[in-house]
């Protein structure tokens, strides 16, 4: 547990972060909440509301709080920006969150185990460490940037990269 790799940790889920903020940068509410593509939950204002919600979950989860990943009320609202949300508040929000992420990777134990949650998609039994959880944070934001740019492309020919 080094002040580098923590370092480390914290630059590249800021840059992970940093791509998909970027993606949406000048954009109109109307056109975050738009779906210009065949999914009917998908916008970038619900990428962003997403990526908040699963970090949010996922920290919560590596600090041991129980039932982290229980709430599928309102599952489909977390992709989609439903009225009286915009887009600078969904902003907002995920800079909260990512704030919270970062202090909290300052002092977590990264090598702290948590069982994970039943579920289809995680082998019974697994655990992950708080290491983990980051870099599989890391790993989400990163997926997430990718399919924000093939919206933003679709919205106005944007490119994030390119």
């Amino acid at each position: 547990m080094t002040t580098q790799e923590r370092t480390d940790l914290v630059t590249m889920l800021d840059r992970s972060r940093g791509f998909l903020r970027f993606t949406v940068q000048n954009l109109t509410d109307e056109q975050a909440a738009s779906r210009p593509v065949p999914s009917t939950e998908l916008s970038l204002g619900g990428l962003i509301k997403h990526v908040s919600a699963t970090e949010r979950s996922w920290i919560a989860f590596a600090t041991g709080t129980p039932g982290a990943h229980d709430n599928e009320e309102g599952w489909e609202d977390g992709f989609r920006m439903v009225p009286g949300e915009t887009l600078d508040g969904l902003l907002a929000d995920y800079a909260k969150v990512a704030a919270h992420t970062d202090e909290l990777i300052a002092t977590i134990d990264l090598d702290e185990t948590h069982p994970l949650p039943e579920a289809p998609w995680f082998e019974p039994g697994a655990t992950w460490t708080n290491r983990y959880v980051l870099f599989h944070l890391i790993s989400e934001i990163s997926q997430h940037a990718g399919h924000a740019d093939i919206l933003r492309e679709a919205i106005d020919g944007q490119k994030t990269m390119g």
